[in-house]
């Protein structure tokens, strides 16, 4: 890894607030989740959440083209375990929805732990989002159409977030644990031997304050083995 690519890490990873975080609902296509991970990369969000409307529709690696090597995209099929995961979390749940009871959403705390569940543009909101989450929120319009595209009310919802935030130095500090840090530098630095450990069930290294691998002798042979081969050295 070079210096300049292990600034450019750890920049991001000084940014990224793991208390922020979106729920696609239904999902069914791909391009839009794809939208919506390229958003969350650009505010900092380290997290997307999916409840997929099939198991056949289910995000694939490289649909975000390339945004989603850095965010985790959590999948679901049932929006009441999504925001079950969310809740355990600790944050407050928004969904997007015109209702009587939903607030401007400029209106909201963002700098609170907060998760924002976006509907299907079809059909909107499920109504078991509408009742588990904590507050609808809307986007005030005043042409014709009354509402966006998903990504588009991903995008003016996640700025503001950010916004709030931003006001609040909560982008100043870094906030993300060490743990998460180094998986996403070794992943994102050394991605040969990230995907050869992922095949051959070895354990990530650590990396150093360098950007370099940091391993004990057993850990390179075994990279540069078969797992057939591992037995003498395990023995």
């Amino acid at each position: 890894m070079t210096p300049e690519r292990l600034q450019r890490i750890n920049t991001m990873l000084d940014k990224r607030q793991p208390d922020l975080t979106v729920c696609m609902e239904g999902v069914h296509k791909t391009h839009n989740l794809a939208a919506v991970v390229r958003t969350c990369d650009a505010v900092g969000v380290s997290d997307v959440h999916a409840v997929w409307k099939s198991e056949e529709a289910e995000v694939r690696g490289g649909s975000a083209a390339g945004s989603q090597n850095w965010i985790d995209v959590h999948n679901y099929h049932q929006t009441a375990e999504a925001i079950a995961a969310l809740k355990a979390q600790g944050m407050q749940v928004l969904v997007t929805n015109l209702s009587d009871t939903a607030v401007d959403y400029r209106e909201v705390d963002y700098t609170k732990p907060t998760a924002i569940i976006l509907g299907q543009e079809k059909f909107g909101a499920s109504q078991a989002a509408l009742d588990l989450a904590d507050q609808d929120i809307v986007i005030p319009m005043v042409g014709m159409v009354q509402s966006l595209n998903v990504s588009v009310a991903c995008s003016v919802v996640l700025y503001e977030a950010q916004r709030q935030r931003q006001m609040a130095g909560m982008y100043d500090t870094p906030r993300l644990s060490n743990e998460r840090r180094q998986r996403t530098l070794f992943e994102g630095g050394h991605p040969i031997f990230a995907e050869a450990c992922q095949r051959k069930g070895l354990p990530y290294p650590e990396i150093d304050i360098e950007g370099q691998i940091i391993a004990d002798d057993d850990w390179w042979q075994k990279m540069q083995m078969n797992k057939k081969a591992w037995q003498h050295i395990d023995d």
